[in-house]
């Protein structure tokens, strides 16, 4: 009944604003199967993470077939379409070590062992007035408070209603309401049996070609609350210089119940802290490019009761934030400065051929009463590389290498390792 009200309530704000629209989507609608379209994303992971002497090599090796289907709007005042999607995973390898050390490939059956394959498939049903879409169903939503894990060998995926909406130039706008999550790992819906209901609203806005802001809010039903601002800028120099401005923030409070389940009193050793904490991270990264080469430094900041924490509900990629690598520089009063470089060189007569090489220190990282405070730095490397054309056209080639050093109380240093390879095929 609440799904039933809110797609009403959705359609007629949509029908409403179509009004002011000088020229809707829908009105361009091709047909449900004139405009639908399919693809499948061949994706080659692989993970390798050394600790050192002290704990096993951890490493994961897997093929992913990732479908998608699209189809086009069926004409009229109300489009009507479908999206669809299957995801396979298959286990090549997993090394010497049952633990995965949270590479998160595939899960792991009674008695320990990795999984030989995981699967799944969804779908949802979505409307269009004017340029607004309304979709329920299965989705793989990208928003800074609600944001899919991509960074494994499947895709996090989540079920709810979201309601996208393009009626002015350069203002998008989002709401919706999510009620489950699959983990990108695991087969079954609600599988990490995390999330009961997330609610999203937001919207991000392009003043020009050079600026722009956003601002989000959501609820983690019986988890946080969070708050999410944005504001980019980029100021154009010489010919083939600028200089780029980037600016996140988030404002999280933590329910009571939440913070109980993961703390513990610390006079008789049980859990029971019962109270609502809060955290405010923000980063600001300023880029300058020249030609081929860009030069970034950034800085990132945590105050308050608590680490900045995510995929608590909100998905795995719910952290737009500067300093995010292989640690994410987000425990409680952490600060970390970045220096990084990038070369595309395309400028040298490679394109598709692309660089990036970062350090990153951590410091100030509060380990608790009695302790003296952490730190943590990483050493980051990146290649990259897209065939642009021939029989192998689009066939991509990724290698990441993160060196970490840390003392941060919760991670032990690490050399870490994963190498991507994946080819899209249009189908349809």
């Amino acid at each position: 009944m609440k799904l039933m009200k809110w797609s009403v309530m959705a359609l007629a704000v949509a029908a409403g604003t179509s009004q002011i629209a000088i020229a809707g989507q829908q009105s361009e609608a091709q047909g449900f199967v004139e405009g639908a379209k399919a693809d499948l994303l061949l994706r080659n992971a692989y993970f390798l993470r050394d600790h050192g002497d002290r704990v096993k090599d951890q490493s994961r090796w897997g093929q992913g077939f990732i479908a998608t289907f699209e189809s086009g709007f069926t004409q009229g005042t109300v489009g009507v379409g479908v999206d669809a999607y299957g995801l396979l995973g298959v286990k090549l390898d997993t090394g010497k070590s049952r633990n995965d050390g949270g590479i998160g490939f595939f899960a792991t059956d009674s008695d320990g062992d990795a999984q030989k394959d995981v699967s799944e498939a969804g779908a949802a049903i979505k409307f269009r007035v004017s340029s607004s879409v309304l979709k329920y169903g299965n989705q793989l939503p990208s928003l800074p408070v609600l944001s899919h894990d991509t960074t494994r060998l499947l895709p996090q995926t989540f079920t709810g209603t979201l309601l996208t909406s393009n009626e002015i130039d350069g203002l998008e706008v989002n709401a919706g309401r999510f009620t489950s999550q699959n983990d990108k790992n695991t087969a079954g819906w609600d599988s990490n049996n995390s999330l009961k209901s997330i609610d999203v609203i937001g919207g991000s806005y392009a003043f020009n070609d050079n600026l722009s802001a956003a601002l989000y809010y959501s609820d983690i039903e019986d988890v946080a609350e969070k708050k999410y601002a944005n504001l980019a800028y980029v100021l154009p120099l010489a010919d083939q210089q600028s200089l780029g401005f980037d600016f996140n923030i988030y404002k999280t409070d933590y329910k009571k119940g939440f913070v109980e389940s993961y703390t513990t009193d610390v006079d008789n050793g049980i859990p029971g802290v019962r109270e609502s904490r809060s955290n405010t991270i923000w980063s600001l990264a300023a880029k300058y490019s020249v030609g081929a080469h860009a030069f970034i430094l950034a800085h990132q900041r945590n105050t308050g009761d608590e680490g900045y924490k995510y995929d608590i509900g909100d998905g795995g990629n719910a952290i737009y934030l500067a300093n995010s690598f292989l640690s994410d520089f987000n425990s409680k009063d952490e600060r970390s400065w970045q220096a990084s470089y990038e070369l595309d060189f395309s400028g040298y007569g490679v394109p598709g051929l692309f660089w990036k090489s970062a350090y990153i220190r951590g410091s100030n990282i509060d380990r608790g009463a009695d302790r003296s405070a952490g730190s943590e730095r990483e050493f980051f490397n990146q290649v990259s590389y897209v065939i642009q054309d021939g029989p192998a056209k689009d066939l991509s080639f990724k290698v990441r290498n993160s060196i970490l050093k840390t003392s941060n109380g919760y991670w032990n240093d690490m050399n870490e390792v994963r190498v991507f390879v994946e080819y899209p095929l249009s189908i349809l």
